[in-house]
């Protein structure tokens, strides 16, 4: 099977959802700037992407219940790193499995050792993907903070679709452009360690890592992204084929007094921050 085949053959539906409630759009509209930021034809071709997703994959709440917000942000999630790929269909993914808050790599719950916000799972939780209720919604509470932590799962598995969670994108593989991009990775990655720099400090942890957390800040802040890292930005586009950059996501930033902290993590106030560079 070709790998064209493998990525965008049709996975099975089970229908649990017909239609996308109006009580859904308002949830997007008030919580996805990705999702404002659509004009209303592709409004209409993302919420059928979700509900194709919701349909084909199953989503479970462990010690904890699946509201509609959940199903929704889960859904979203999934869906903004792929919507320019029509046919994409996550098939290294078969549940989600919802936590109440982090946990550790034996799965404890709210565990004092380890807090682990997001995994996509291997071995014995092969097809699943664990994630926080708290860091999901957190992740949509605020537009402008350069974080997602369900985004950055989903990216991770979008990574592992050729078999190796690398940083290379299956997209990439096909372009002469592995070798630039894992230079310019390791490069980022060396200014993270040794220097102040925008992206989270997580990026710097391997090339993998790199890739889901420059993936949240493309997709939340894309203007602010490619002012500060143009080359950066310009390999996220080809991989994922979106010109963020040409729309404005963020419609009001958080918090908007000018003299509280700012979001993105900086130390600095807001005033002095992303409220003068978004």
């Amino acid at each position: 099977m070709s790998w064209f085949a493998r990525f965008f053959s049709k996975k099975e539906t089970k229908v649990k959802f017909l239609k996308f409630a109006q009580e859904w759009r308002d949830l997007l509209n008030e919580h996805v700037g990705y999702y404002r930021s659509l004009v209303p034809a592709e409004k209409i071709r993302f919420e059928n992407a979700v509900l194709r997703f919701l349909n084909t994959t199953k989503i479970t709440g462990i010690k904890t219940t699946v509201d509609d917000e959940d199903y929704l942000f889960i859904g979203a999630s999934a869906i903004i790193p792929i919507f320019a790929f029509h046919d994409w269909e996550y098939h290294n993914l078969d549940e989600v499995l919802l936590y109440p808050a982090h946990f550790d790599y034996n799965h404890n719950i709210a565990s004092k050792n380890t807090a682990i916000l997001g995994m996509v799972g291997y071995g014995y939780m092969e097809g699943k993907m664990v994630i926080s209720k708290k860091a999901l919604r957190l992740g949509f509470s605020n537009d402008s903070d350069k974080q997602n932590t369900a985004i950055h799962e989903f990216v991770h598995l979008i990574d592992k679709m050729d078999g190796a969670v690398d940083g290379i994108m299956v997209y990439l593989k096909e372009k002469a452009y592995v070798l630039p991009w894992l230079n310019l990775i390791d490069e980022k990655i060396q200014e993270i360690q040794v220097s102040q720099n925008d992206i989270r400090k997580y990026g710097a942890t391997n090339r993998a890592e790199f890739l889901a957390v420059a993936s949240e800040y493309f997709f939340e802040r894309p203007r602010l992204f490619k002012k500060n890292h143009p080359e950066l930005y310009h390999y996220m586009e080809l991989m994922f084929n979106q010109k963020l950059a040409d729309k404005r996501l963020v419609e009001k930033a958080k918090p908007t007094r000018h003299f509280d902290p700012c979001p993105c993590g900086s130390g600095k106030k807001f005033r002095d921050c992303c409220m003068i560079r978004s």
